[in-house]
């Protein structure tokens, strides 16, 4: 299952980020796995939750949206929504299609906390 590697990286790359912009744990990973990624999510959000005990991004949510692929049609000069790398154009039938997104998974943002603890208001001291 190459989805434990991607997850693998993913932990590395978000515990690279907490290292260098010191935040101690991550409350929300927003991913983005397009649709001609190669990427099955709910193996990816399985592998994730299952090596993240330990890290910070233990008990974080981890959302993951699946982005539609499209490709530009050499056939008819248009940018057409495709599901597969297949798939022939939707408006001409031409198997002449080049993917132009929805290859691509990333890390979008992150929700984070960063550590410092939240300073008592002085009404709360006495």
């Amino acid at each position: 299952m190459h989805e434990l590697s991607l997850a693998g990286g993913i932990v590395r790359l978000v515990e690279d980020a907490a290292e260098r912009e010191r935040f101690s744990r991550v409350r929300v990973l927003h991913l983005e796995a397009g649709a001609l990624a190669g990427v099955e999510v709910r193996a990816l959000r399985f592998a994730l939750e299952a090596i993240t005990p330990g890290t910070c991004l233990e008990h974080a949510r981890i959302d993951i949206d699946e982005v539609p692929a499209t490709a530009w049609c050499l056939g008819c000069n248009l940018a057409v929504p495709i599901m597969s790398r297949v798939d022939a154009c939707p408006e001409c039938g031409s198997v002449k299609l080049q993917p132009t997104g929805g290859t691509e998974l990333r890390v979008v943002d992150l929700l984070v906390d960063d550590g410092v603890p939240v300073a008592s208001s002085p009404a709360a001291l006495t």
